[in-house]
C-alpha cells in the first residue's frame, strides 16, 4: 500500500508542478522548441485527455463529478487488489491510472478558480479580479507536443489526397501519459487480473440470485 500511494504522490506532484509553472510562465498556444520533434505548447482542453472535447460550457460540471467518482471506484479497486496480493506491476499500473485522473481532476476543480485567463497573457496565481471560471468548470493545462515525424497523402488517395499528416499531434501532459501507459501495461501484461476480476463479479451475481 505505501509504494502504491508513493506512486500516486509523485506522479501528482510532478505534473501540478509543471502545470503550474506552464500556466504561469506561457499564455495561451505558446510554444517552444525543443528538438525538432519536442515542443512545449500550452493548451487547455474542457475533455478527457490529448485534447478531446466532450462537455463543454455549465456541462463541464458533469465531466468533473464523473471525473470524481471514477477516481474513488478505482481507489476501492486499488484496496481489493492489493489485499488480494496481485502484482506489484498490476498495482502500480492502477495506481498510476488514480494518479493521472486525479491531477486532471485538480486542474478541472479548482484552475479556474485560482487563475485568470491566459488569453493573451500568462495567467496569475490567485488574482485580485479572480479565476477564470467557477470551482468545478476548470480547463485542463496541456503541454507536452511530440510531432515525431510528418508526410503528405499522395494525390490519388480519396479524401485525404494531398493534405499533410503528423505523428503525433496531439497535445496532452503528464497526467495523460501515466494513465494511457498504464492502460497499455495492464492490457498488454495483466489481462488476467481483469479476466479474473469480470469472474468473480458474474459469480457473486449469480449466487446473489
Amino acid at each position: 500500500m505505501i509504494y502504491a500511494s508513493a506512486l500516486i504522490f509523485g506522479i501528482i506532484l510532478i505534473d501540478q508542478i509543471v502545470k503550474f509553472y506552464v500556466k504561469t510562465h506561457f499564455y495561451l498556444h505558446e510554444s517552444v522548441e525543443v528538438t525538432s520533434w519536442f515542443f512545449i505548447r500550452f493548451e487547455e482542453n474542457n475533455g478527457i485527455a490529448f485534447g478531446l472535447e466532450f462537455f463543454k460550457g455549465n456541462n463541464k460540471i458533469i465531466l468533473t463529478v464523473l471525473r470524481i467518482i471514477a477516481v474513488g471506484a478505482l481507489c476501492y479497486y486499488l484496496r481489493h487488489v492489493i489485499l488480494k496480493g496481485v502484482k506489484r506491476g498490476f498495482v502500480l499500473s492502477i495506481a498510476a491510472v488514480i494518479a493521472g485522473a486525479t491531477g486532471n481532476i485538480i486542474d478541472c476543480v479548482f484552475y479556474g478558480y485560482c487563475f485568470n485567463s491566459s488569453v493573451g497573457q500568462v495567467a496569475e496565481f490567485m488574482p485580485d479580479g479572480g479565476g477564470y471560471a467557477p470551482l468545478f468548470c476548470g480547463r485542463v493545462v496541456d503541454m507536452l507536443k511530440f510531432p515525431l515525424f510528418s508526410f503528405t497523402w499522395p494525390e490519388w488517395l480519396p479524401v485525404v489526397g494531398g493534405d499533410s499528416f503528423t505523428f503525433f499531434s496531439p497535445i496532452f501532459n503528464l497526467a495523460d501519459s501515466a494513465i494511457t501507459v498504464s492502460v497499455f501495461v495492464i492490457l498488454i501484461f495483466y489481462r488476467n487480473y481483469l479476466s479474473e476480476s469480470k469472474d468473480n463479479h458474474n459469480e457473486s451475481m449469480a449466487e446473489g440470485k
